[in-house]
């Protein structure tokens, strides 16, 4: 699905993204930004799939990738410092 690769990509950034000192706030921006993006498509796509005639063609695992996604964008909002 669409939506899960564009949570994957903001989450990944959101990885990638690395503050340079506890002055680098523009780097904890991005972060954040990063993970609101996550979460918000996360949640998008997990509507989406939770929807009786999507789950019936696409099976129950397809609501594992925006709960991961968003399990791992929540943690790293949590962990910026």
């Amino acid at each position: 699905m669409l939506l899960h690769l564009i949570a994957a990509g903001c989450c990944s950034m959101a990885l990638a993204i690395r503050p340079s000192g506890t002055w680098d706030d523009d780097a904890r921006a991005g972060i954040v930004l990063a993970c609101a993006l996550t979460l918000a498509t996360s949640a998008l796509a997990l509507l989406i799939t939770v929807a009786p005639s999507v789950r019936r063609a696409m099976g129950p695992w397809w609501l594992a990738p925006p709960l991961i996604l968003g399990v791992v964008a929540a943690v790293r909002w949590a962990l910026v410092d």
